[in-house]
This record gives C-alpha cells, sequence and structure tokens, in this order.
C-alpha cells in the first residue's frame, strides 16, 4: 500500500468519528439536560455515581471516573459480573448508575439492572439506542450518534466507542462548572499533574527573595523608588516603616497614574503615591492562593510577608508562568 493510500485511510477514519462527534452535538437535547441535573443532585446529596460497562464500555467508565474524580465527582466503576457475586455491597440509597452499552441489549446489563435499582438508585442508560431494552429498564437515557463504525468491516467499535467517552466528557465538564469547581480545587484532585505542580509549591519557592525584593523606607522619593525598582528589574517597590514591617506598595501603575497630576512627581514622597495597607501573602501559603489572589483582585505582584509583617520576598505574575512551564 503506497503512502498516500495510508493516508487517505487514515483520514477516512477520522473522518467517520468526526462525524459522530458532530451528530451527537448536534442531537444534544432536553434529555441531556435532565441527565446533568440528576448526577448533580446526587452529587449535591453527598452520593456517588457509579458506572458500569462490559468490554470496550468498561475501559470508557473507568477513564470517565478518573475524570469525574479529578473533578470534584465522586465516581466509581463497578463490574457488572461481579456486582452479581458480591459487589453490589458498594452501591447505596441514592446513589445513580449509568450503564454503558451500545447496543441498549448488553445481557450481563440486563441482568444487573434489576439487581442494583433494589437498591433503590437512579439509573441512567448511555447508548446509541433510545428505544432499548436498557432505556426502557433505566430511568432516564444520555444517548449519542455513531451511524457507522470507522471499521472498514463495520465490526471493531470505533466511532461509537469515541462518541461515548465524548458525551461522558461533556456531562462531566458541566457538572464542572455547575459545582463551580476552580483550579485551585482541581490542583488538590490532581496534585501530581501539571496542574499540581504549578500551584502545589509554597509561595517562598518561587517568590523573588529579599536579595531580589524592590524594597524602600517610605520616607524615600519616588525617584529614589524608580531607581531601585529599575535596579531589582520589579514592577513595584515594598515601602517600610521605620521597625521594616510593610506600609505599603507603590507600583508602575501608581507612578503612571501620579504623573498624570504631579510635575513635581520624582521629588515627592514615596508615602504620597503608594498604596497603603496593600494586599499580601504569608509565608508558607500555596501557590495556588497566590493564584487565586492574583485572580480576584487582578493585580500583578504580590509581597510575601512574614508572620511579623515584614517583606521577605515578592510574587510576580509571571513567576506562576514560569513554574506552570517546567
Amino acid at each position: 500500500m503506497e503512502t498516500p493510500q495510508i493516508i487517505a485511510k487514515g483520514q477516512r477514519c477520522l473522518d467517520v468519528e468526526i462525524a459522530a462527534l458532530q451528530a451527537t452535538r448536534d442531537a444534544l437535547s432536553e434529555g441531556f439536560a435532565g441527565v446533568v441535573e440528576i448526577l448533580h443532585q446526587t452529587l449535591a446529596r453527598g452520593n456517588k455515581l457509579i458506572l458500569t460497562g462490559i468490554g470496550k464500555n468498561a475501559h470508557i467508565c473507568q477513564k470517565l471516573v478518573g475524570t469525574l474524580n479529578s473533578t470534584g465527582a465522586p465516581s466509581t466503576f463497578l463490574d457488572a459480573v461481579q456486582a452479581l457475586h458480591g459487589d453490589l455491597g458498594l452501591c447505596r440509597q441514592g446513589d445513580t448508575v449509568l450503564a454503558f452499552s451500545n447496543s441498549g441489549e448488553t445481557e450481563e446489563l440486563l441482568r444487573f439492572l434489576p439487581m442494583v435499582q433494589r437498591f433503590d438508585v437512579q439509573t441512567i442508560a448511555v447508548t446509541k439506542k433510545e428505544d432499548s431494552t436498557l432505556s426502557q429498564l433505566c430511568d432516564a437515557t444520555l444517548s449519542y450518534k455513531a451511524d457507522r463504525e470507522a471499521c472498514p468491516l463495520e465490526l471493531a467499535p470505533t466511532a461509537s466507542t469515541t462518541a461515548a467517552m465524548a458525551i461522558g466528557d461533556a456531562v462531566a465538564m458541566v457538572l464542572l462548572e455547575l459545582n463551580s469547581i476552580s483550579r485551585e480545587d482541581f490542583a488538590k484532585y490532581h496534585p501530581g499533574g501539571s496542574l499540581g505542580r504549578v500551584l502545589s509549591p509554597k509561595v517562598d519557592e518561587i517568590m523573588r527573595r529579599t536579595e531580589r525584593l524592590a524594597a524602600l523606607p517610605q520616607t524615600s522619593t519616588c525617584k529614589d523608588c524608580l531607581a531601585e525598582m529599575s535596579a531589582k528589574s520589579s514592577g513595584c517597590v515594598a515601602l517600610l516603616n521605620e521597625d521594616g514591617t510593610l506600609a505599603g506598595i507603590m507600583t508602575d501603575g501608581d507612578i503612571r497614574r501620579y504623573i498624570l497630576s504631579h510635575p513635581n512627581f520624582l521629588q515627592s514622597p514615596a508615602s504620597s503615591v503608594m498604596t497603603p495597607n496593600p494586599i499580601t501573602i504569608s509565608s508558607g501559603a500555596f501557590a495556588a492562593q497566590a493564584l487565586k489572589t492574583f485572580e480576584q483582585h487582578s493585580i500583578d505582584d504580590l509581597i510575601v510577608v512574614d508572620s511579623a509583617n515584614h517583606p521577605i520576598g515578592i510574587i510576580d505574575g509571571q513567576d506562576l508562568t514560569k513554574v506552570r512551564m517546567i
């Protein structure tokens, strides 16, 4: 087989799967919203989501369980066969079961459903056949579209598994927004990932320490402050009381605004320009807290202080970006 033929066949496979995703997207309706609401209420009660499926669907369930758990939606996988031999013990009243079957006629699931429903759980069929036996047995149906498989033999599950995974991801992402999950929450659930590496360090590990911290007595002039900021390549300068505690902060923005109305700016005392009692972060805080502070207050510089309110370092918004790139 020539290279162009190989490429064309790969493109055909992707085209079929893209078509399934587009059809699934276009078919989203009130039924999708209803399923999301059932799951949202389940989690709000403190119950869990139980995903089950046979064969390829078991792998899809296990992946989605990981996605849901990492986004604050407690979930678990239940093997439908093992459930009939004791594993039903993990089910609790108020839980919701999502049963994945492309055909909606998977024998093991049809045997499993009546057993699990004895636990007073809600059940949702995840299938492309809305009129299937599985759909009829369940309280609600989450449907996807896959008119044909990408397999040339029309046998290997391809487009259908892609669509099933995608509809599960869509539910998970809507739940994430409904549950108001933040980047900081995600980092707590996922401390080993790249985002966890960004947000889990303490601010002490990423701040610019005293030797790189632009700091002067608040009695300094604005000219002194500009020189100090230039020397430390900083966008702000910490201004100190006589005892070394933080009195205020002067930023690039403060300087620009002050110059417009004060022609004798360079001779002005820094205390007349500074922002008194600036927003700070304590030594030992997590980078996640620093990121949240930046976002809440729309600031670019954050001074790190010790327990006595002495400046010991500074975090620039770019410092978090650099950690993210590691």
